[in-house]
């Protein structure tokens, strides 16, 4: 007798549907899994013998012929233990063939007979809903991950006797709520309270300048010696990030889902997230995991914030990678058998140091670098790389003297009245863009830029004219005006004016002939 369940192969973010036939007669003992399973699915076999035997069952004495279809995809997930399970124990009893074919069933399955948690559950999730699929079976860990997509009934289960049960009408089917997005708060949601910029007294222009930065999406650099507080305004500048949409927030936890970066306290992510990289890590690191393309922390940046503190001590091949995913706001990664593409669409944040010792700047302590040595820390950003980025700034370093250990914060600018101001600029752009596939003002091309960049004619002169004397690029010239663009939006005002194109020329770098 032939039987088949539905399952599914997710590919990273790519999922496609699975149908598992699976084949039981007369014939010699023997058990076969076809059509391009990987060594995870070979080795159900010995899962499936040693969780029935813990279970008090046995696997048939007969030929039993695991089909996965169709034939052309890959497939590279353990969660086909479930479904092949399922049709060994059930292949005489009498079940609703409906109810299975309009339900997904995922899961590994342990030596104990209990299903274990898998990766990658959200997306299934949400492409088995998108497939029309009424309800899906997944791991009771992966529960409130799943419980967040609409329109699709979530039934979490601890073992395999459960699903048996439901099956045979045993049981009755519980069926988890949709998780309130709007009311859900998690550990990540909530504002680390030593990174304020309540607490950064005495660099206004650098906290001026990640506001607007904040006010979306414009690449920074913080260029001065040690002990401006570059680390801790880098830190800082999540607590007056917006809060993600729940588009956003599903978009990027579907690439946490996939690292295996989800879990029962965090089962969704609220938060934008704010990752850093140490200065050893390798191009492939930060770009995939190396060993089965997984995304790695460009995509985990996805929807804001990669801070690379000491990016001079970087290698200089660390760096050139990162000049396509700044660009393009994704990243695709080639192997002999497939292609991924990822989203990496995030700010980069860069704090730097003038020169090995650090003190090329400093007007109080002596540099000890050669005038070589300078040059060629410096020369690992590459000018293509440099022209990615929309704000540089210089942070000071701040003088001992203006230090108190009894220092009154109470009337200092909290991040939460920064973050008012950012949410503010933000409303004006989603109202701005309402109707297209774009959200901030820095996703502008040059159409759009046409359409809601219009310079006066004093303006456009200035703009042109500083772009000359700067020896600045075409792609500065643009960026410059979308940065004009967003310091307007801080202002809720309409049309971009004269002040500021000069605020943001002020935070653009010189091309050094």
């Amino acid at each position: 007798m032939i039987s088949k369940v539905s399952s599914i192969t997710v590919n990273w973010l790519d999922s496609h549907l699975v149908e598992v036939e699976v084949d039981i007669n007369n014939w010699l003992p023997s058990f076969t899994i076809v059509w391009l399973p990987d060594q995870w699915i070979q080795e159900s076999k010995e899962r499936l013998r040693s969780a029935m035997k813990s279970s008090g069952n046995k696997l048939p004495m007969t030929r039993i012929t695991v089909n996965l279809a169709p034939a052309d995809i890959r497939k590279s997930w353990p969660s086909f233990d479930f479904p092949i399970a399922i049709w060994i124990l059930l292949h005489e009893w009498f079940i609703n063939d409906t109810f299975v074919l309009d339900s997904i069933f995922l899961w590994e399955l342990s030596l104990d007979w209990r299903l274990r948690k898998v990766a990658s559950v959200l997306p299934a999730t949400i492409w088995a809903k998108e497939k029309w699929f009424k309800r899906i079976f997944i791991p009771k860990e992966n529960s409130l991950e799943a419980s967040i997509v609409p329109w699709i009934d979530v039934i979490p289960v601890e073992n395999l006797e459960e699903v048996i049960n439901f099956l045979n009408k045993n049981k009755e089917l519980f069926i988890l709520p949709e998780l309130d997005f709007n009311n859900y708060k998690n550990e990540d949601n909530i504002i680390n309270n030593k990174y304020d910029f309540k607490y950064i007294l005495w660099q206004e222009h650098a906290k001026r300048a990640l506001e607007i930065s904040a006010s979306w999406w414009h690449n920074i650099v913080m260029d001065w010696p040690p002990g401006s507080w570059k680390t801790m305004l880098s830190k800082s500048f999540s607590s007056i990030l917006p809060d993600l949409t729940i588009n956003e927030a599903i978009e990027v936890s579907k690439i946490y889902s996939i690292s295996w970066l989800l879990n029962e306290k965090n089962p969704i992510i609220r938060k934008r997230p704010f990752r850093t990289v140490h200065h050893t890590a390798s191009n492939i690191s930060i770009v995939w995991w190396w060993r089965n393309a997984k995304p790695w922390e460009i995509s985990l940046s996805h929807k804001w914030v990669l801070f690379l503190d000491e990016i001079l001590e970087f290698e200089k091949s660390v760096l050139e990678v990162l000049r396509q995913p700044l660009e393009d706001w994704n990243i695709t990664i080639n192997r002999a058998n497939a292609s991924y593409t990822y989203p990496a669409q995030f700010i980069m944040i860069w704090a730097m140091n003038p020169c090995p010792c650090g003190y090329f700047t400093d007007p109080d302590k002596e540099c000890i670098c050669t005038h070589k040595q300078v040059e060629n820390y410096r020369s690992k950003l590459s000018w293509p790389l440099i022209d990615r980025v929309d704000i540089f700034i210089e942070v000071p370093k701040v003088k001992t003297d203006k230090f108190k250990v009894w220092e009154d914060y109470s009337s200092s600018e909290t991040s939460l009245d920064i973050k008012k101001r950012v949410e503010k600029a933000r409303l004006i752009q989603l109202k701005r863009f309402n109707g297209t596939n774009i959200t901030f003002n820095s996703e502008m091309w040059t159409k759009e830029i046409n359409k809601f960049c219009k310079l006066d004619e004093s303006s456009d002169i200035l703009l042109k004219q500083a772009i000359n004397n700067m020896n600045l690029s075409a792609r500065a010239y643009y960026r410059i005006i979308k940065l004009s663009r967003t310091i307007a939006d801080l202002e809720w005002i309409e049309e971009i004016e004269t002040k500021h194109i000069l605020e943001a020329l002020s935070f653009r770098k010189k091309e050094e002939n």
